[in-house]
């Protein structure tokens, strides 16, 4: 019986604790020291190459911030890594320039970033023929 109490007490105490915590990383989170609202953000700025962890440096009449950021390294760079887009399937292969397309149109444009409404994509066509049947 004993042990069944310390067991709860123990639980009541880690259940306390956590919640501490979530509410410190909270109070962190507000207190940046900026009661600005109207941050103007840059691109995503690789450390090196063209991508992978870098920062964005925003700006706010007289203040000014950095923040960490990462691109994919499968990013569009035609499009910026900010420009965020839906999709549709790849139209059929064009015999005259062996490529398909498809168009995207934009879904969320991340941190201010100047997007293009649609954009077109292509790639060369498959030269594999894919068999539907399967083995039997």
């Amino acid at each position: 019986m004993q042990v069944r109490g310390l067991l709860l007490l123990l639980a009541l105490i880690l259940v306390a604790a956590a919640a501490e915590a979530g509410k410190n990383k909270k109070e962190k989170a507000k207190k940046d020291g900026s009661k600005c609202e109207d941050w103007r953000w840059g691109p995503c700025v690789p450390n090196s190459k063209d991508c992978g962890l870098g920062y964005r440096e925003g700006t706010c009449k007289d203040e000014s911030k950095k923040l960490k950021c990462k691109i994919p390294c499968n990013w569009k760079k035609k499009f910026g890594a900010d420009c965020k887009y839906k999709f549709e399937s790849w139209g059929g292969c064009s015999a005259q320039t062996g490529l398909k397309t498809r168009s995207g149109i934009l879904k969320k444009a991340l941190y201010n970033a100047q997007c293009e409404e649609t954009v077109y994509v292509t790639k060369p066509c498959s030269s594999k023929i894919k068999s539907k049947s399967k083995g039997k």
